[in-house]
């Protein structure tokens, strides 16, 4: 007891110096994770306001395209055999092109109008050699309601910037759709807003193509700059706004965060220099490790000799327990020490043996347990006579398969069956022989079926079929090749075979009908038409 006290009187003595390089390390840890947490709100805060930045101004450019194709001139232009406002001259290819290029000239975004025709060819162009416009293959259908095609950015190495293509219907003032407008629009132009985002943050903003392509920068020119790897940009789009390290566009380590705007297919990524960022924590944190290692050569030289004394049985208990926590009860500690950690690894050994005891105890209850829990469940849904499905069960199983009906529109069938002149045979053989009969032709019913379809004991010698997502001619098929199947005796008593007949009502779901009732009761109906028509056969409900 005393050399335990001595050996903790040594260790609190330590624990004092411990604590405060603790602390220091700590300290340093935590004013990096500030850093840290500091500028990623910086880049997430610059990303988000550029990308919603970048929305109002595509919003304006789409609103300026839309406005031009609202003009008189291209929409006379695109009409065969118009004339323009004044009445004196047709409006052709060259006055269209004339009226584009001035156009071009007044919006400065615009480097290039193109106007094509409802069946895509070039009407006029405002370049000498326009850029076919590439459309959707539905474009022509949805124009009117939807309208707007953005292509994605992309860098045009003629003009030596990056580009965004907008498409725009031209509408005739009936609404009808005559042609499409495409504008050329220099992404450079965004520049200023951007510049004026990040006026006051160190941090760089870059647009980058969906292919990882840099199209603009606020520090650099994009040319300059080096495309992402296609890990690193997978990351940044599948971990929007989340701040990330990864080798940035200069071939610098970056610490980053990405964005993409609404309706713009372009990634925003905001990016700081990691060495600027942690340059001066790096510093301190140099010195601070030169004197921490110093101490920990001493403080490891004590704790070693203390560890074999104290820290080496309590791990061997520390991880006996971490397996008994798992589940791992076949654990046991050999060579006790002597004193109180030597009692305390005897007292474990005696838990561990009561607790296997205990949990074998446990397993067979639970055994025991479940199967009578399946047993009341399989009682619970199934007909104890035929095994079919009973009435709750059949209840259940209509109302899921018409909910997915509403939902799919796949119509379902529901064969109502009914055994013809059941009495007589419970009055003339008994109903020890009625009841076999039941389970035969129960079994009969069950294999007549599909795995994905229902049988279900409906009352007395009443049956229902339910037949899953199946077509009215193949769900007539289905009863007809039942009806012929229970004709033939199988049953015999006395020596004598025993002729059983099964009359059928069909019935398939409506649109119009409200729930599975007003199936299952023209179901019911169409049955009782078979028994008035002679029995024995199948009915149709209509």
């Amino acid at each position: 007891m005393k050399s335990i006290k001595s050996k903790i009187l040594t260790f609190a003595l330590l624990a004092t110096f411990i604590p405060s390089m603790g602390l220091g390390l700590l300290s340093f840890w935590r004013y990096q994770a500030v850093i840290n947490d500091d500028v990623s709100h910086e880049l997430r805060t610059l990303a988000k306001d550029t990308s919603g930045d970048l929305t109002i101004w595509l919003r304006e450019r789409v609103n300026d395209v839309r406005a031009l194709s609202t003009s008189y001139v291209l929409i006379d232009g695109l009409i065969p055999g118009t004339v323009s406002q004044s009445g004196r001259a047709t409006i052709g290819a060259h006055e269209l092109a004339f009226y584009l290029r001035s156009v071009q000239k007044k919006l400065e975004p615009l480097l290039g109008l193109t106007v094509s025709a409802v069946a895509r060819q070039v009407a006029a162009s405002s370049a000498s050699t326009p850029a076919s416009i590439v459309l959707p293959a539905t474009w022509r259908d949805t124009a009117i309601t939807e309208g707007v095609v953005v292509e994605p950015p992309r860098w045009d190495s003629a003009r030596a910037t990056a580009t965004l293509t907008v498409v725009v219907p031209v509408l005739s003032l009936r609404n009808e759709l005559l042609g499409a407008l495409s504008a050329v629009i220099d992404l450079n132009t965004v520049e200023p807003r951007l510049q004026y985002i990040a006026r006051s943050s160190p941090a760089e903003v870059i647009l980058l193509a969906s292919e990882g392509k840099p199209l603009l920068s606020t520090k650099a020119v994009a040319t300059a700059l080096m495309p992402l790897d296609p890990l690193p940009l997978h990351r940044l789009r599948s971990q929007l706004g989340e701040p990330m390290t990864f080798g940035g566009h200069h071939q610098r380590e970056v610490l980053g965060v990405a964005d993409v705007p609404r309706s713009l297919p372009i990634i925003v990524v905001a990016e700081r220099d990691r060495a600027e960022v942690f340059a001066a924590w790096l510093k301190w944190l140099e010195l601070f490790v030169l004197l921490v290692a110093g101490l920990t050569l001493l403080v490891g030289s004590i704790a070693y000799w203390m560890g074999r004394s104290i820290v080496t049985p309590l791990h061997s208990l520390i991880a006996a327990t971490d397996g008994v926590a798992r589940g791992d009860l076949t654990i046991q500690l050999r060579g006790a020490p002597a004193g109180e950690i030597g009692h305390l690894t005897r007292v474990f050994n005696m838990m561990i043996d009561r607790l296997r005891r205990s949990r074998a105890e446990v397993q067979t209850a639970n055994q025991a347990l479940r199967e009578q829990n399946q047993l009341l469940e399989t009682l619970a849904v199934t007909d104890s006579l035929t095994g079919l499905y009973n009435r709750k069960k059949l209840d259940d199983i209509l109302v899921d398969e018409f909910a997915r009906f509403r939902r799919s529109h796949r119509p379902f069938a529901v064969l109502m069956l009914d055994l013809d002149n059941f009495k007589s045979i419970n009055d003339n053989y008994g109903h020890v022989i009625g009841d076999e009969v039941l389970a035969n032709v129960a079994a009969t019913f069950k294999q007549s079926v599909r795995n994905v379809d229902y049988v279900a004991r409906y009352g007395g010698e009443e049956f229902v079929v339910v037949l899953v997502e199946m077509a009215l001619d193949a769900a007539l098929d289905v009863a007809e090749r039942i009806r012929g199947e229970v004709e033939i005796p199988r049953i015999s008593t006395s020596n004598k075979l025993i002729s059983v007949t099964v009359s059928l009502g069909v019935a398939h779901s409506r649109e119009s009908d409200g729930d599975h009732e007003e199936t299952l009761a023209r179901a019911d109906r169409a049955l009782y038409q078979a028994k008035r028509a002679g029995r024995n056969r199948v009915q149709f409900a209509l």
